[in-house]
């Protein structure tokens, strides 16, 4: 099992493919489970390196204070175990933010940077309503949930009621996938913790990095004016909004989501 020893963290990590790199970086108490099918098409251009933030997955998980610029170094961390100078990053929710940061204080590391359905924090970022609150931050009644009741109460808020109806096979094997290392509470406390730590607004424009901003128009977890904020904080970002996909819009609108990727990707491709 690859790891890479991060300060006193082991981070887990995979790599699949060659070429230029690209860093995947997931979400709030999610792991690296939740690429594996831009994986399977990622990997046949580039070389994609994914990890398990602190506290997911098969990473160490302490029940400790984790600070919010911890979560940039131990991506740069990653980076470093495998020997890897510079990549294309791409983060989605909380590994949005997480890759703001490494832009903002690794710029040399970053490529491109692709942010997907995230957020600057701080009193700027628009927050979601109160029943998507609780789906993230209610610890309590997390706590009276399997990982398979949570991950089924949490559809809603990720898709539109269409996409689960037309496709409740894809949904499971999705859920399948997600739980095989599930998150353990205080996990979720400690990166909710350390989230509330972040704000970029007022350090946007610093990023030198070709930026692509992307996320669902039906976002009820992250609202989708977030991603507009960050597209005109960053110079010359570029935005593409999928029309009614929500948080989900990883496997809602796979198509097109990695069709908007890998053409960014190959417009801006690593300096000789």
């Amino acid at each position: 099992m690859p790891t890479a020893k991060v300060g006193d963290i082991n981070i887990y990590y995979e790599v699949h493919g060659e070429g230029e790199p690209l860093l995947l970086i997931m979400g709030y108490g999610s792991d690296s489970r939740w690429w594996y099918r831009q994986i399977v098409v990622f990997s046949r251009e580039y070389r994609v390196v994914t990890f398990d933030n602190r506290g997911t997955g098969q990473s160490d998980k302490p029940d400790v204070r984790y600070p919010w610029e911890a979560f940039a170094d131990d991506a740069a961390g990653v980076l470093d175990a495998i020997g890897i100078d510079a990549a294309h990053v791409y983060g989605v929710s909380m590994g949005g933010m997480i890759a703001q940061d490494l832009a903002l204080r690794y710029p040399e590391r970053v490529i491109s940077l692709i942010l997907g359905c995230t957020l600057c924090g701080g009193p700027n970022a628009v927050m979601p309503d109160v029943a998507a609150n609780a789906i993230l931050f209610d610890f309590e009644r997390m706590s009276r949930l399997t990982p398979e009741e949570a991950a089924w109460e949490t559809l809603p808020f990720l898709y539109s009621q269409e996409f689960i109806d037309n496709n409740l096979e894809l949904v499971k094997q999705s859920i399948a996938e997600r739980i095989q290392n599930p998150t353990p509470l205080h996990s979720y406390r400690r990166q909710g913790q350390a989230m509330a730590g972040s704000d970029t607004y007022d350090r946007l424009p610093k990023i030198k990095a070709p930026t692509l901003v992307i996320a669902g128009t039906g976002d009820r977890l992250i609202q989708v004016e977030n991603s507009r904020i960050l597209a005109s904080r960053i110079p010359n970002a570029e935005l593409v909004l999928f029309e009614g996909a929500g948080h989900g819009y990883l496997l809602e609108v796979e198509e097109e989501a990695n069709k908007a990727v890998l053409d960014f990707l190959r417009k801006h491709p690593k300096p000789a």
